[in-house]
């Protein structure tokens, strides 16, 4: 499949949002739920300044995409673990009593021959209504949950979200906008990608959605039986598979760029770098990384092989199977604009999904 490229207006689903029974209160709660082609997200958070609080949060691996690259359908048994994870989700929010919520499908589901009767059972087993959104709106998403780790001193950002199913990249350019103004110029994107008002505007150059993501691109390979081989073939493809997406070469970026990288890979490859056996949030989100860094990580991958890897605490049993994909995909990246700039953003889809809610409903103050 083709990567996703915007092609002028209409060219997109317009995202179905189901209006709420009551203006929206301050102190109310927002819920956003992610589900990918891997895993089943949600977070349950409250307004607070220019920020949010988390009340609540799920996350589970339900492998959704298992043998769609194949088959070209939602299996059985897929199904069956993502509506098990969904009631989960379900009971937690009666638990918060909750009202303002965006409940979203990506990859798996735009793909999937029987997404439509996915999204009916899920309705009927679980009460809640799946919205599958477009890419744009995915990769714009991710874009405005990453605001708060834009540089002060970056002119130019490139914002990637390795996803399950696909990867969206967008470049901004921020050389207008004021050093103060860029956070806040960034999180207005929230609407669009286009400029809303005469505020100093973020300029998307150029995004791309590439049908490749960790589940994906490793489910291509999967027949290639030596580690390393495997690993060199699916980092090459991905770059293969980027060669519409040249908003600016290495050469012409300057010293004030800057890559922030959101997923569960960037945050795997940043707790390994930092030795960590026991997760912790607080100092993987907003680390900063050198190329060196991130190809020293991946060499200490390649040298464990899949045992060993499989065995390391600082990969964990979810995302072991996955990690060389999508380290695959971070090299191609560094490969492309070797930067001593990448950021390391542990917030995704789900914090844009509230940022952008809090936003419209006008309960979030803008400044961050």
């Amino acid at each position: 499949m083709a990567p996703m490229r915007p092609t002028g207006a209409g060219a997109f689903p317009e995202a179905v949002v189901t209006p709420a029974p009551c203006p929206p209160d301050p102190a109310g709660l927002y819920a956003a739920l992610d589900l990918g082609t891997n895993s089943c997200r949600m977070l349950i958070a409250q307004p607070k300044g220019n920020q949010f609080h988390v009340v609540d949060s799920f996350s589970k691996s339900v492998q959704l995409g298992t043998g769609l690259e194949a088959s070209g359908r939602l299996s059985r048994a897929s199904i069956g673990r993502t509506v098990q994870a969904l009631r989960i989700c379900r009971s937690k929010l009666d638990k918060h009593s909750v009202v303002r919520m965006r409940l979203v499908a990506t990859e798996a589901c735009r793909r999937a021959r029987n997404a439509r009767e996915f999204i009916r059972l899920v309705r009927r087993e679980t009460g809640l209504r799946l919205e599958v959104i477009p890419p744009e709106e995915e990769a714009r998403l991710a874009v405005v949950s990453c605001a708060p780790l834009v540089s002060r001193k970056a002119e130019q950002v490139l914002v990637v979200d390795i996803g399950g199913g696909s990867t969206e990249l967008v470049w901004i350019d921020l050389a207008c906008v004021p050093q103060q103004e860029r956070r806040r110029a960034i999180m207005r994107l929230h609407s669009g990608f286009q400029a809303s008002d005469a505020r100093p505007a973020a300029r998307v150059v150029d995004w791309i959605s590439v049908p490749l993501g960790v589940a994906t691109l490793k489910d291509q390979f999967a027949d290639v039986e030596d580690d390393n081989a495997r690993f060199a073939l699916m980092s090459w493809f991905f770059e293969e598979n980027l060669a519409e997406f040249s908003p600016y070469s290495a050469d012409s970026v300057g010293g004030g760029f800057q890559i922030i990288g959101t997923s569960g890979t960037v945050t795997t490859v940043a707790a390994s770098h930092l030795g960590l056996k026991r997760y912790d949030r607080t100092k993987v989100d907003g680390l900063r990384m050198t190329s060196s860094q991130i190809d020293q990580v991946i060499k200490d991958y390649l040298s464990m092989g899949p045992d060993g890897r499989r065995s390391d605490p600082r990969i964990g049993r979810d995302r072991h199977a996955l990690i060389m994909s999508g380290a695959a995909i971070l090299q191609a990246l560094m490969r492309i604009w070797p930067t001593d700039r990448i950021s390391v953003a542990d917030r995704g889809l789900r914090e844009g999904l509230l940022y952008a809610q809090m936003c419209a409903d006008g309960v979030l103050n803008e400044e961050v």
